[in-house]
């Protein structure tokens, strides 16, 4: 069943997940679009860093969160994209072995255009110890029912 603008409901949270993050996953990401020492080095963020290890970029963790926010939620939405996201936040760092799960919860609606709303949803990741992990507000665009 796709989910309209409509069938959208302030108050409403889902949880879903879950994630393992890889050690192999972390070094990946992080050489290729965020390559800090601390996301890349285990060896040197073992000893140097004040993290105690390698931790993924929060980026890696934004990118997670996106996806399990996808596969539980968004796959099967008329959503035509998003406005952008306030409030992110990276809240505990994310450790290879973790794992990960997703609240959602919708916070308010925003009538736009005939043909489209905007839908504000908080959205916390949190790890396997239920710490929060990285929190963002989406804005996104859901389609309307054509035949109200």
């Amino acid at each position: 069943m796709t989910v309209y603008y409509e069938d959208v409901e302030v108050g409403t949270v889902e949880a879903h997940g879950d994630y393992e993050v890889t050690r192999e996953e972390v070094l990946s990401f992080a050489q290729q679009y965020d390559p800090q020492w601390f996301h890349t080095d285990p060896d040197r963020a073992a000893e140097e860093s004040p993290y105690g290890g390698v931790i993924a970029s929060g980026w890696h963790t934004a990118a997670m969160t996106m996806r399990l926010l996808v596969e539980s939620q968004l796959a099967d939405a008329a959503t035509v994209g998003a406005k952008g996201v306030d409030e992110l936040r990276w809240l505990v760092p994310v450790r290879p072995g973790d794992t990960l799960r997703i609240e959602n919860e919708v916070l308010e609606k925003v009538p736009e255009r005939p043909e489209r709303g905007l839908v504000r949803a908080r959205t916390r990741t949190y790890n396997q110890d239920d710490e929060a992990v990285f929190s963002m507000i989406g804005n996104v665009m859901y389609l309307r029912r054509s035949d109200e």
